[in-house]
């Protein structure tokens, strides 16, 4: 596996599995019929670095960024948001992509990381908190869920 920089020719291939994810409606709270453009702006746009990871064959089968949370004093806190195609989850492509982003944040001098709308029914929760992030707190019912009905969505924090 490596995870690299993403280049712009990157995009076409991380768009299928971004649609196929953001289409399910159960771990983003982005649109679920976001069109390919807006989804290359919410994922790519100039604020953010870009990761992919490449499995042995050279095909991209996820996708992270990196950017600010938030911006003039409180620049130091990051954002991140992470993919894995689901035709490779359960790899552990998930965990080295995030302690990749973890560890770039730290390096760029962010002070910490905050998630702000972490579905609680994301399998992904057990992964951030094994990684050292807490639930600061929960927004009940907050999203709609295609299976579970209405479930908060949780703000996640660690710091680096």
């Amino acid at each position: 596996m490596l995870i690299r920089e993403a280049t712009a020719e990157d995009w076409p291939r991380i768009w299928p599995f971004w649609r196929r994810v953001v289409a399910a409606g159960e771990t983003y709270t982005w649109d679920p019929a976001t069109s390919e453009e807006d989804a290359r702006r919410l994922w790519t746009n100039p604020a953010k670095r870009v990761f992919a990871v490449e499995d042995g064959t050279g095909t991209v089968v996820a996708s992270a960024y990196l950017t600010p949370n938030y911006g003039g004093p409180a620049a130091r806190i990051a954002n991140a948001g992470f993919m894995v195609d689901p035709d490779h989850a359960g790899r552990g492509i998930g965990r080295a992509l995030a302690v990749h982003v973890l560890d770039a944040a730290r390096a760029e001098g962010y002070r910490g990381m905050v998630f702000n709308a972490v579905v609680e029914t994301n399998p992904a929760v057990g992964l951030w908190k094994s990684l050292g992030f807490s639930v600061l707190g929960t927004v009940p019912e907050a999203f709609e869920h295609p299976r579970h009905g209405p479930v908060g969505l949780h703000v996640m924090y660690r710091a680096l």
